[in-house]
């Protein structure tokens, strides 16, 4: 089994090393045809960093972070090398090139980030799914309109990643007490959370920037041209249609379109072992097991026996001594001596043939560990891999995962398949949106719950999620004066969500610790990164020269007709790419085109910076990865679902911005 999962992903491998191969022959061929058609070297040059941006973003060959950031270095490089490139100067001023590490857009994305950990600090969410529990009861048209709206809403003033990350754990709740499967309901609240922040100009990263983004573009245009910015509410009818359109979609046609996977999370079990065998097919019961004095474990280390016999163990014990359970204490190179009691967990087929071929004593009940493996202090849990994770592109090995995190992984669920001891799972490189089965502590369990490179997907067991309720009302009162600020005020938006950031740690909601493990850097490097790259397009002419040839195409066609065209332009970009890399390459060209045919080019701005947002047809968008390995989905079903809401939100968002602007 082994050889062959080795086999597949040497062969997937191969087969993506093809493709990014041909595709990098296609792009190369593309620039040197760009070459002899463009009107200035300028142009050409940034036609050339385009090519490679798309190239790195589409086919991964570095995390997007990394490529945005080379970009930037890239096109500072250009100074020095102008010469040797027939420039007169750099692509980019070296002394704009970091602007966007102090714009507005970043640091007001860091502070929604810390408002939204001080808010989820205070157990709200908690309250939200009572209250869901509550009113919804246990048919699925009336959570999923509950669930959706409550999430769009919450996703209007924050990240829609850090909504869904933060709602994970509530609808995992509400799945396993109403009988519902996790697929009938991650899928709706996944997709809403993207609406969700189409519903305020702070809901998502391109909304955020597109201000930005108009202010920068203002400086290349006459004075009777100059765009007014958008206020925070002023594309609010927009995203509450598509939030609404969304949330109808489902309720009338989610028993069509929403799968009902085999591997749904839910977390309510009274026998651990039982939901494991239910959901995933796996039979594992929990055992102890005695080291006798002519073992054939003598003098081995855990990494010696384990995935050679399939079997896990998460506890052992030397007479007269503490037992080894949790960080720390037990790890691959543990070594077995005569004498030590064992915690084991595996397939009782496995189990009897390891007992045969080592000698070994099981005991009939758990006597060793019966206090610290009980149900009440320990037990089967599922954690997700989220798009952020720094444990992403590592296995379970290089991290040493049971010794210092103290999750003993048994089960590795990607792309509806579960693997498990024996299929080589803890050398496997983690993906974004994989399920991991492990048995763990539940003390140790709560101690994850603020590590970002996991998402708790179980939520349903007896040690309660450490919150701070006594901090609900300074964080309410410090999220209602960033809001005033907002709503009321003339100060720049990074300083309005700034104060209540900077409140919620002032007043001990959260610490400054917490803060900084709040906020994604990945996201801030990403977006700050590539600001400059939208300056070169913008300052070179190099948008103007693409909005010619657009409008080659389409110039003489309705304005409706080519504000479409942008709008499908950009939704195929964000499939490919980040939705802030094409939200800062499009801005400029579709400013252009609008100009060039009378248009708003505001309004053309907004909406690149609102389709952006329609990224549900394949797993790419960081909610739809984050959702993806806990209901079991494979990329079939987004697009099953996510084809029709496609094609939805062109429609309702053309024609609500033809209405409402």
């Amino acid at each position: 089994m082994a050889d062959d999962g080795q086999i597949k992903d040497k062969s997937k491998i191969n087969i993506l090393f093809s493709k990014s191969i041909i595709a990098l022959v296609v792009f190369v061929v593309a620039g040197l045809y760009l070459s002899k058609i463009v009107p200035t070297i300028e142009i050409a040059w940034v036609m050339s960093i385009l090519l490679l941006t798309i190239y790195l973003f589409a086919f991964e060959i570095v995390e997007v972070d990394v490529a945005a950031v080379s970009v930037m270095v890239l096109l500072g490089l250009t100074s020095l090398f102008a010469p040797f490139m027939g420039l007169t100067t750099g692509l980019v001023d070296t002394a704009k090139l970091f602007n966007g590490f102090s714009s507005n857009a970043v640091m007001s994305i860091v502070a929604v980030m810390i408002i939204g950990a001080g808010l989820d600090k205070t157990g709200i969410m908690n309250k939200v799914a009572a209250f869901i529990l509550k009113v919804g009861g246990k048919t699925e048209t009336r959570i999923i309109p509950i669930i959706s709206s409550t999430v769009g809403i919450i996703s209007s003033f924050m990240q829609n990643v850090g909504a869904a990350a933060l709602f994970l754990p509530v609808v995992s709740r509400i799945s396993a007490r109403s009988g519902l499967p996790m697929s009938r309901l991650l899928m709706p609240m996944g997709f809403t959370a993207i609406l969700g922040g189409t519903v305020t100009m702070v809901g998502s990263s391109p909304l955020i920037l597109l201000n930005d983004l108009i202010l920068t573009s203002n400086t290349a245009l006459p004075a009777d041209k100059q765009m007014d910015t958008w206020g925070l509410f002023s594309v609010t009818p927009v995203g509450l249609a598509l939030v609404a359109t969304g949330i109808l979609y489902f309720v009338i046609a989610g028993r069509f379109v929403l799968p009902k996977t085999k591997s749904e999370s839910s977390t309510e079990a009274t026998n651990t072992m039982a939901y494991l065998h239910n959901i995933y097919g796996v039979d594992y019961e929990l055992y102890e097991l005695v080291v006798n004095e002519d073992s054939g474990l003598i003098g081995k280390s855990l990494d010696d026996i384990e995935t050679e016999h399939r079997v896990r163990i998460i506890a052992a014990k030397l007479s007269g001594e503490e037992s080894m359970i949790g960080p720390g204490q037990i790890a691959r190179d543990t070594g077995l001596q005569s004498g030590m009691v064992l915690g084991v967990i595996a397939d009782p087929h496995d189990l009897e043939h390891f007992i045969e071929t080592f000698h070994l004593r099981k005991r009939e009940f758990l006597s060793s560990f019966a206090e610290h493996l009980s149900s009440t202090k320990a037990g089967i849990a599922e954690l997700v891999i989220p798009p952020g994770s720094s444990l992403i592109g590592k296995s379970a090995r290089d991290v040493w995962m049971r010794k210092v995190y103290g999750l003993a992984m048994i089960g590795l669920h990607r792309n509806g398949e579960t693997m498990r001891e024996g299929d080589d799972i803890r050398n496997k490189p983690f993906h974004a949106g994989d399920t991991l089965i492990v048995h763990t502590t539940w003390m140790n369990y709560e101690r994850l719950k603020n590590d970002r490179n996991f998402v708790l997907v179980t939520s349903e067991y007896p040690q309660q999620e450490e919150e701070r309720p006594n901090k609900l009302r300074a964080a309410g009162i410090f999220f209602g004066i960033a809001l005033f600020l907002v709503l009321f005020t003339d100060l720049r938006l990074s300083i309005a969500l700034l104060t209540g950031a900077v409140g919620m740690i002032l007043s001990r909601v959260l610490s400054i610790e917490e803060a900084y493990n709040a906020v994604s850097w990945k996201t801030v490097f990403l977006l700050a990164s590539l600001i400059p790259l939208g300056l070169a397009v913008e300052s070179s002419g190099t948008a103007k020269w693409i909005a010619e040839q657009v409008l080659t195409v389409v110039g003489h066609a309705p304005v409706w007709i080519i504000q479409t065209s942008i709008a499908l332009l950009a939704t195929f970009f964000t499939l490919v790419m980040s939705n802030v890399g094409a939200t800062v390459l499009l801005v400029p060209l579709a400013v252009n085109i609008a100009l060039g045919v009378g248009a708003d080019p505001a309004l053309f701005a907004l909406t690149v910076a609102i389709a952006t947002s329609n990224s549900f047809l394949i797993p790419t968008h960081q909610v739809n990865a984050l959702i993806m390995g806990p209901a079991g989905y494979r990329v079939a079903d987004f697009m099953k679902a996510g084809g029709i809401m496609t094609v939805l939100f062109i429609i309702v968002m053309i024609s609500m911005m033809n209405i409402v602007f």
